[in-house]
């Protein structure tokens, strides 16, 4: 298949998944800009969509620390310095702070998890199978997400949704 194809085929297959919801991790993100930072209940919220288990660690998060993250984060060059000040948060992994990049500046991030990089390795762009992800696992996978984005005139933020839709739809057995 194409992968233009690929891309649209998927992202309109991505509401059938339990990914979250892009329009929800707009209004994330509409909020994020307007405020300048997130509030320790807003990262909360953004944990608990993205990976319930561990959504209760945020809490553990001085409300101060949440605030300062988020304005740096802002502030800050790089893709790798962006994800790993945010993996600096209780209940912040790099999957979990991926959510809180795309919120911020979706035409540049993805939310990745498991099944973007196994989607990617079962399309070429990468080897092996991951179950967990640190900054620079992120950064691997961001240069793929960028490039598919490119060639196929579609958003970064929607490559990694449709990504995701793809290994829902093509993983046979269970995820782990």
């Amino acid at each position: 298949m194409e992968l233009r194809s690929l891309v649209e085929q998927s992202l309109a297959e991505y509401e059938q998944t339990q990914g979250l919801d892009p329009d929800w991790l707009d209004g994330i993100g509409a909020t994020y800009r307007e405020q300048g930072y997130l509030t320790r209940e807003q990262l909360y919220d953004v944990a608990y969509a993205s990976s319930t288990r561990s959504a209760y660690h945020v809490e553990s998060n001085p409300t101060e620390r949440c605030r300062e993250v988020t304005r740096n984060v802002r502030h800050v060059d790089g893709d790798f310095s962006k994800i790993q000040l945010l993996s600096g948060l209780s209940g912040f992994k790099a999957p979990t702070a991926s959510a809180v990049l795309t919120a911020l500046d979706p035409e540049r991030h993805a939310v990745v998890d498991t099944r973007v990089w196994a989607s990617l390795e079962r399309l070429g762009y990468l080897e092996g199978r991951k179950e967990s992800f640190d900054a620079a696992d992120y950064v691997t996978m961001l240069g793929p997400i960028r490039d598919v984005a490119s060639e196929t005139g579609y958003a970064v933020d929607e490559v990694g949704y449709a990504l995701f839709a793809y290994d829902v739809a093509e993983r046979e057995g269970t995820l782990h």
